[in-house]
């Protein structure tokens, strides 16, 4: 299987400045976060929104030692693989990156981004890639799958509250009155919050001057369920006051699948979208969702996949490689609200699942009741806390799906002390992937199978799961 390579032969001087118009730049390959890279003169150029084989004019952004940064101008020779957007803001926006690129070759491309960092960050030989690799799942439905989305609230140079998304690498709202990766409903709802916030003089809040009241909005769907959780989240709850608490509820009660509200507070000068601390004034405070006949409570700041279609066949993924006999102990590290740890206890001996954020350990604990599983056991801790206190323990199989960050050493390091016979690793990001499997290849574990599966369609994130099992088995 041949994999693009598309820093080979780089040259390292520059020969462009900033502000430069360049032209006839031919698109030959996309970076890791699928900008189009050009070679002009050898030396490498990125531009948001060129594909493979389209031939550009761009304008030079900025020129570093080794690369440069470039602003489409006009697609000049457009690629085969080209297709038009569904979205007008396909290209202000930060979100699609690909919406552009025929949506098999977007598989492609996260096969190959995969593929290459599990060569370059983890050192396996692409032979051993080759017999591991099995072939990337797509969505059958690539359009309108997330059941989360979070609205940055701003106000635009006329003084008019706005929202959106940010424009790419930038806190520059994009306005925008739909998305098409979000359920329909979405759009009524913010648009209604919007008007809220108008009629109420909420001032959205000002990053530069740590001023204003309404950050974002954050709204969750269960997509089997229909259930809809609306959660402002602002600078101060105390400040928001009871009058507006109760005009919110007035001006979204009647929306149909609404069964919660909740603010969000948080106070502190940061890119963090959400706060510690939440306060619900309708409803119960969480959703409902349903996967694979199991039921789900989802709480505001619980982690839960955001395309429910594609996460039933990463865990089913998963639970192929982990090869459940129904004997097994199983540790489901970085559990979450108990979605994988679940879908193992139905097939394990003992399930064991682990994570630090409380909320989500409660979750996990009714959601266990609520499908009459007795066989999972869950606790708040760190990994890396967690499993050197366990006496003798017995790990048969662990599954780990960390955040795009990865797991810390710590948790490497007393996952490989503990020895389980297989690891099944869920991943978000494939650099953070290729560089804990580099951990666990050096004790003597094995890359045995991986496949990709297309949860984030149209952008250029990508989940992937792996199975490594022990040298002699």
């Amino acid at each position: 299987m041949k994999k693009n390579r598309p820093d080979e032969g780089m040259e390292r001087s520059c020969p462009y400045e900033k502000n430069e118009i360049l032209k006839g730049l031919c698109i030959g390959a996309l970076s890791s976060d699928g900008m189009g890279i050009s070679k002009a003169d050898g030396y490498p150029i990125f531009i948001k929104d060129a594909l493979p084989g389209d031939t550009v004019t761009a304008k030079v952004t900025k020129a570093k030692k080794n690369m440069a940064f470039g602003r489409l101008v006009s697609i000049d020779e457009q690629s085969e693989d080209r297709v038009p957007a569904r979205c007008k803001n396909a290209r202000a926006c930060g979100g699609c990156m690909l919406q552009e690129l025929d949506y098999e070759k977007q598989l492609a491309f996260k096969d190959d981004k995969v593929y290459n960092c599990l060569l370059r960050i983890g050192g396996i030989p692409s032979g051993k890639l080759d017999e591991a690799h099995e072939a990337p799942i797509g969505a059958e439905n690539p359009w309108r799958y997330r059941n989360k989305a979070q609205y940055p609230i701003g106000r635009d140079k006329t003084g008019r509250i706005i929202s959106g998304f940010y424009a790419g690498r930038t806190h520059h709202i994009v306005e925008t009155e739909e998305c098409f990766l979000n359920p329909t409903e979405f759009t009524v709802i913010l648009r209604t919050f919007l008007e809220f916030c108008e009629e109420n003089k909420i001032e959205p809040y000002d990053e530069q001057a740590h001023k204003g009241i309404v950050r974002h909005l954050m709204i969750r769907k269960g997509i089997t369920t229909g259930e809809i959780m609306v959660m402002p989240v602002i600078r101060d709850i105390e400040a928001f006051g009871e009058k507006n608490k109760n005009a919110l509820k007035e001006a979204l009660v009647g929306v149909p699948g609404l069964v919660t509200i909740i603010l969000n507070e948080n106070p502190d000068k940061t890119n963090i979208i959400l706060g510690n601390r939440t306060e619900t004034i309708y409803g119960n405070g969480y959703i409902m969702d349903e996967m694979d006949g199991l039921r789900f409570r989802i709480s505001p700041l619980s982690f839960y996949q955001v395309n429910p279609a594609q996460a039933i066949k990463v865990y089913e993924k998963a639970m192929e490689y982990a090869a459940l006999t129904g004997q097994e102990q199983v540790y489901d590290l970085c559990c979450g609200i108990g979605t994988i740890t679940l879908f193992a206890a139905r097939k394990a001996g003992k399930v064991y699942g682990v994570e630090t954020v409380k909320e989500a350990v409660e979750d996990a604990k009714a959601n266990a009741s609520l499908n009459g599983i007795m066989n999972a056991e869950f606790t708040a801790a760190a990994a890396e806390d967690y499993i050197p206190r366990i006496q003798d323990m017995k790990a048969d199989v662990v599954i780990l799906d960390p955040p795009r960050s990865g797991m810390e050493r710590p948790a490497l390091d007393a996952i490989v002390k503990a020895s389980p016979y297989r690891i099944v690793y869920v991943s978000c990001d494939p650099a953070t992937l290729a560089r804990d499997i580099k951990v666990f290849l050096a004790a003597g574990y094995r890359l045995k199978r991986f496949t990709v599966i297309d949860q984030f369609c149209h952008t250029s994130h990508v989940e992937t799961v792996v199975l490594l099992t022990k040298q002699n088995t």
